[in-house]
């Protein structure tokens, strides 16, 4: 009543969807796209906005107090040098002091681009000396508009959501679930009938936010959304097309993304370091670079969430972030070539390319070729301040997030997670090369603790492991297991054969270490949630009529909803065509 009143819809031709704060109107049809499932997509989406806020603020304030203390000091030596002037000197000395002042202008002049390339000034607008704008938010492809809504009614510090679709049917529901959410939502969120790609390039760097979540593949916006980000700002984009992007069509992979997948268990961290490696790949084009903040693959999408930054100089260190993957086709060693490499003298760096080839022509362990794949990002891809400061923004809003166990898990798994190891093993594919019975988690990871290396989970795979070992010492522990728990035996030309056929070189010690179990695992934090509900997964695209073959996707109920709707539908159209027969 208290809306109906005001928009004069009538809204038992909707449903009313709430999630968050936001409210939506949906219209029985499948006319613009509505994911259930995305839920978890835009509470993480929030929790990074609400943790870039006083980031964004801290960074600022840092940087006019830089500014302050320069011209502190520019303003003393303007006094240093008055007072020299009024100082009797002769005309020699005049001219001496003459040429100093040129060099000191020119001295200062050299650094100061130095500075803005390295730390933009201008990453932030400003209203006046001192004050900041709120960010400004994009989101290119809004359908619906409830990522927009909550991103309005939900952050606080929020300035203007833009909200972009070139759907008409799209825009019409979104500015009516504008209206419908009140007068904080009409105030902020403005919906748009414009195309993504050519907004964004005739915005260049007038957004601090832009949200890319597209039906499939985010290749095709990915050159105007790097240029639209202002410096510091975050770039959040979501890829759904994990077929492509996990090796099922390697050659479509590489059209879209630059680089080839492998088809291993790591095959989802692999999706998001190729969507890492493309958006890097079209920074570098305008003299950017990107800042991994979060990167999560989860449900049926990866998510990506990076900042951009302006330095030509900073730019140059791409090649050192970049590595082709080599997968042996019979065992599961897998080997990291870095693209690039530098050579520091003196004060001066080189870049050069990356020392080559790490692996020979057949794999050192098993005898068999190898594949080769990438160029994937095997940098950091999770900033671990980040992490903390977002992980304990979340616990302390626990009612503010619909999906706050599945976001908590997963956010809480990533921050256990090695940052500098690229890629993971998987345990039962080690076992299953060996043919041999798999020993538990915390003996595996005591084995390769009390051998001096790292390891830790991944929230890409339950049965994952990441670790510094190197794939020697991995089958070395594997051969010892096997020595005390013997296998049956194989044909002497499978893998697991050659590989148990060496004498291990390190004798492994499979005492139970201490942090074989992470924190969140000795605390029995769950950490891996099943879906809450059956059919959770992607949808089908807005416009498609629902039949019952997508019954696997949306569940009979969803199924026989739809089509009653159409049948009750259908008479209707079938009598005005009538009636037009009649009067012709």
């Amino acid at each position: 009543m208290r809306k109906t009143k005001q928009m004069s819809i009538d809204v038992s031709d909707y449903t009313i969807i709430k999630e968050g704060e936001a409210e939506i109107l949906m219209h029985a049809k499948n006319e613009v796209f509505y994911n259930k499932t995305q839920v978890n997509n835009r509470d993480i989406s929030i929790a990074v906005l609400r943790a870039f806020i006083p980031k964004r603020k801290q960074e600022h304030e840092a940087k006019l107090s830089k500014r302050t203390k320069a011209a502190k000091k520019v303003s003393e030596e303007d006094a240093s040098e008055l007072l020299a002037e009024e100082a009797p000197t002769g005309s020699d000395t005049h001219d001496e002091k003459s040429n100093g002042e040129c060099a000191v202008q020119k001295e200062t002049s050299l650094d100061e681009p130095h500075c803005i390339s390295e730390e933009p000034i201008g990453t932030m607008d400003e209203k006046g000396p001192g004050e900041l704008k709120p960010p400004r938010v994009l989101e290119a492809l809004s359908a619906s508009g409830l990522r927009a809504l909550r991103y309005a009614r939900e952050v606080e510090g929020i300035g203007q959501v833009v909200a972009l679709d070139n759907d008409k049917v799209s825009v019409e529901a979104c500015r009516r679930n504008i209206k419908f959410n009140g007068s904080v939502a009409s105030s902020k969120v403005d919906s748009q009938l414009a195309d993504a790609r050519v907004y964004m390039l005739t915005h260049p760097k007038e957004f601090d936010v832009v949200d890319l979540d597209p039906y499939g593949s985010p290749s095709v916006f990915l050159d105007s959304a790097v240029q639209c980000v202002a410096d510091g700002g975050i770039l959040m984009c979501t890829a759904t097309d994990m077929a492509v992007l996990c090796g099922g069509n390697g050659e479509a992979c590489y059209s879209k993304y630059g680089s080839y997948p492998l088809r291993g268990k790591y095959c989802h961290e692999m999706a998001l370091r190729i969507v890492l490696a493309s958006i890097e790949s079209h920074a570098n084009r305008y003299k950017r670079y990107i800042v991994p903040v979060l990167s999560v693959q989860m449900d049926f999408y990866v998510r990506v969430f990076v900042r951009i930054y302006t330095s030509a100089s900073a730019m140059k260190n791409t090649p050192l972030k970049l590595s082709y993957v080599y997968q042996c086709t019979s065992c599961d060693s897998f080997h990291l070539q870095p693209i690039g490499r530098t050579v520091s003298k003196n004060n001066s760096v080189r870049y050069l390319p990356g020392f080559g080839p790490v692996v020979p022509q057949e794999c050192s362990d098993c005898g068999k070729k190898f594949n080769m794949g990438g160029p994937i990002w095997s940098a950091p891809i999770h900033d671990q301040e980040w992490l903390t400061s977002i992980l304990t923004d979340v616990k302390s809003m626990k009612d503010s997030y619909p999906a706050y166990n599945r976001i908590v898990a997963v956010l809480t798994t990533i921050s256990e997670e090695l940052p500098d190891v690229p890629l993971f093993l998987s345990l039962h594919n080690l076992c299953a090369t060996l043919k041999c019975t798999s020993p538990s988690a915390v003996i595996f990871r005591s084995a390769v603790l009390n051998a001096g290396y790292r390891i830790s989970g991944t929230h890409v795979n339950p049965l994952g492991m990441k670790t510094d070992a190197p794939m020697d010492v991995i089958w070395d522990i594997m051969r010892c297991w096997v020595k005390n728990h013997p296998v049956k035996a194989q044909q002497p030309d499978q893998s697991g054969s050659v590989i148990l056929a060496k004498e291990p070189v390190l004798q492994a010690n499979f005492a139970r270490a201490v942090a074989s179990l992470s924190k969140a695992q000795a605390k029995k934090v769950a950490r891996f949630l099943p879906n809450p509900e059956r059919h959770w997964g992607p949808k089908l695209r807005a416009g498609r009529q629902v039949t019952s073959k997508h019954v696997s996707l949306l569940g009979p109920d969803a199924v026989n909803g739809s089509r009653n709707h159409q049948e009750d539908e259908q008479p209707n159209s079938k009598r005005q065509k009538t009636d037009q027969a009649a009067v012709a």
